[in-house]
């Protein structure tokens, strides 16, 4: 049998399960790494499960989102989680050293090995030939307790790369191409792999921006073989015992086939409000800008922050253009203040914030009033940025850095007479790495704004409750659980947050739910909760009593942050049943703990006196999360 280089590293991580897509497996997780966005509940929920030493190769905290210090709040949490992580064997990465993905990639990608993250853009180690995915931060608790991680084996769509990027052409375009083939949910259950001539053109850091957007076509990962660039990139990192070649059988049988050719790409934008809102740059030129940001884990690293500074070097931006650059790692930094890239970034105006997400997670730079911003991030959903009314068109380093001097969108295509190559020696500097010395007897620090994290519990084997609203298409997490700069420091207090559940969609969500004693269901239409993989998105609306949320479909990380918090995630049969439920509808169900051991749920709606078929579209051990009230209640039972 040829096997695809999916097939390859998922086998040899396999521990229970048939891997025929569509199945449930279970694989042995190597590598996890948390941030501090979502970290925090990671490590209580640790606590709650284990004292003991992580049972992982290695597992990593980064510091990188909630950096920006206006109260004692995110301080705190970053104390705790380096007090908890010296406790049970967890590398610690100060803040400023860097964004999780960057760094990961750099100093502690395996090629072959699994990582799990509790961050939705961990597929990024998959440029090197990773299976690297991400996950709620109950899961990665579980990965580091020894247990192993469950999901449904994808299909693996091979992606065929033919020819080489052209002048001013990204890794960048080649992402946003596929998203404009594919959509926000053409990769739901499924793993891209790209393979063909066309990879060997592309650097590890190329190819880390591709995998690293697979994240927005809900994809389970994104995987390249691992390669002579890949041993180039290692060797430049000082890491060539961590090298091993791998890629795919020739001739093996992909589930389904794309191909690009890399030579007839221009460069591409992603338009309000979706990163599958594709268009060619050329269509856009002329549009004025106000904004313009380079960064984030998509386009952070050397080669594109010196692309960006050759190109602003000996001009000057637009006197209607801000612009910012958010260096992905201090290596990327120290690179380009070594190699003169940092002199022509502040000479040509430029503003240098720290190695850090920041402006892509809200977390400061928002845009004016109907602003429009450009930024080499991999989210434009409405209001991510801080600014409702605000414009964000996703581009690559090369766009950005062309249209900051223009003062608009302006096509870079043909007009750049330089290629910036990957280093063949990076500058090695782990200082701001803190190896732990693991022991059960140490404390972890905890904060006053570190609340205990809400408690799941079985579903009623009867109900009849409210429906507290009805939601449309793609709600995403951040419309679920906002994330920008004023919430992101009580990220780990969920009763607060609660509060602002829902409301860019639902101003007046949290009190509704609250008023209703018994719980409440959520209605919604399509590809409910994208985005990003932030548990917390699951945490308020189970503190705010949700039991039930019935949709079109599910975004996958979301659904299984759900179920591992005992919330019951069920989908139309007849997806016309949307249309008939309204607001304050009463929904009832008979005998549900006999029902969760089906596939049908049947729920009548007795405002409307109305049946409906649900599907409950699980594994056998999901149905034994829901069964026990969630992961933890199913760990401590076991």
């Amino acid at each position: 049998m040829k096997k695809t280089l999916t097939y390859k590293i998922l086998e040899n991580h396999l521990v229970s399960g048939e891997m025929t897509a569509g199945e449930g497996i279970a694989i042995k997780i190597d590598n996890t790494l948390t941030q501090d966005s979502t970290g925090t509940m990671a490590y209580l929920q640790y606590e709650a499960i284990s004292e003991d030493k992580v049972k992982t190769k290695r597992s990593v905290a980064y510091i990188d989102h909630n950096m920006l210090q206006t109260g004692p709040e995110n301080m705190d949490d970053h104390i705790y989680i380096q007090t908890v992580t010296d406790k049970i064997g967890v590398i610690y990465s100060r803040p400023g050293n860097g964004i999780c993905h960057r760094l990961n990639l750099e100093r502690f990608s395996m090629p072959g090995e699994t990582l799990l993250g509790s961050d939705s853009h961990t597929p990024t180690c998959g440029g090197v030939g990773m299976i690297a995915i991400g996950a709620g931060g109950l899961d990665i608790a579980a990965a580091m307790a020894g247990s192993e991680y469950y999901l449904t084996m994808p299909k693996v769509v091979g992606v065929k790369l033919t020819g080489k990027l052209g002048n001013g052409v990204s890794a960048k375009d080649v992402i946003l191409e596929v998203l404009r083939r594919l959509s926000v949910k053409g990769g739901v259950g499924k793993v891209i792999e790209y393979y063909g001539e066309g990879v060997k053109s592309l650097t590890v850091s190329q190819r880390g921006s591709i995998t690293n957007m697979g994240a927005e076509l809900g994809a389970t990962t994104s995987i390249f073989p691992s390669d002579s660039e890949t041993l180039k990139f290692f060797k430049a990192q000082g890491r060539e015992d961590d090298f091993k070649e791998l890629r795919a059988d020739e001739g093996c049988i992909y589930d389904e086939d794309l191909e690009i050719n890399l030579s007839e790409l221009k460069p591409l934008a992603a338009c309000p409000h979706s990163p599958d809102n594709v268009k060619d740059v050329k269509e856009l030129e002329g549009t004025k800008i106000t904004q313009v940001s380079i960064g984030s884990c998509t386009n952070s690293s050397y080669e594109d922050l010196m692309t960006a500074a050759k190109i602003l070097k000996g001009n000057t931006i637009a006197d209607n253009v801000s612009l910012t650059i958010a260096p992905g790692s201090r290596q990327v930094l120290d690179m380009l203040s070594r190699d003169g890239g940092l002199s022509d970034l502040i000479n040509a105006g430029a503003r240098i914030l720290e190695c850090g997400c920041g402006p892509c997670i809200g977390m400061g730079q928002s845009p004016n009033s109907g602003g429009v911003s450009l930024r080499t991030f991999n989210r434009n959903f409405k209001g991510r940025s801080g600014t409702v009314d605000a414009n964000v068109y996703l581009v690559s380093p090369e766009v950005a850095a062309y249209s900051a001097i223009k003062g608009e969108i302006a096509d870079p295509y043909g007009k750049i007479d330089f290629v910036v190559e990957e280093p063949n020696e990076y500058i090695i500097n782990d200082n701001m790495f803190i190896m732990p010395k693991p022991d059960k007897n140490k404390v972890s620090v905890k904060g006053p704004n570190i609340k205990p994290f809400p408690k799941a519990s079985v579903i009623y084997n009867n109900f009849d409750l409210k429906v507290v609203t009805k939601l449309e298409d793609n709600i995403t997490t951040d419309d679920i659980m906002p994330s920008n700069a004023k919430l992101l420091p009580f990220r780990s207090n969920i009763e607060y947050l609660s509060e602002f559940c829902l409301r860019p969609v639902d101003e007046n969500f949290s009190k509704k739910a609250k008023a209703e004693e018994k719980g409440s269901i959520i209605v919604a239409g399509d590809n409910y909760g994208q985005g990003s993989s932030r548990e917390h998105a699951a945490l308020a609306p189970l503190y705010l009593g949700a039991k039930v949320v019935i949709t079109k479909s599910f975004a996958r990380i979301h659904k299984n942050n759900l179920i591992n918090n005992g919330i019951v995630p069920l989908t139309f049969t007849d997806e016309a049943d949307y249309d008939n439920i309204d607001i304050d509808d009463i929904l009832s169900a008979k005998d549900m703990l006999k029902q969760l051991d089906g596939d049908e749920i049947i729920v009548k709606n007795e405002t409307k006196n109305k049946e409906y078929k649900l599907k409950l579209e699980v594994s056998d051990r999901e149905r034994m999360l829901l069964k026990n009230g969630g992961l933890i209640n199913y760990l401590k039972n076991k």
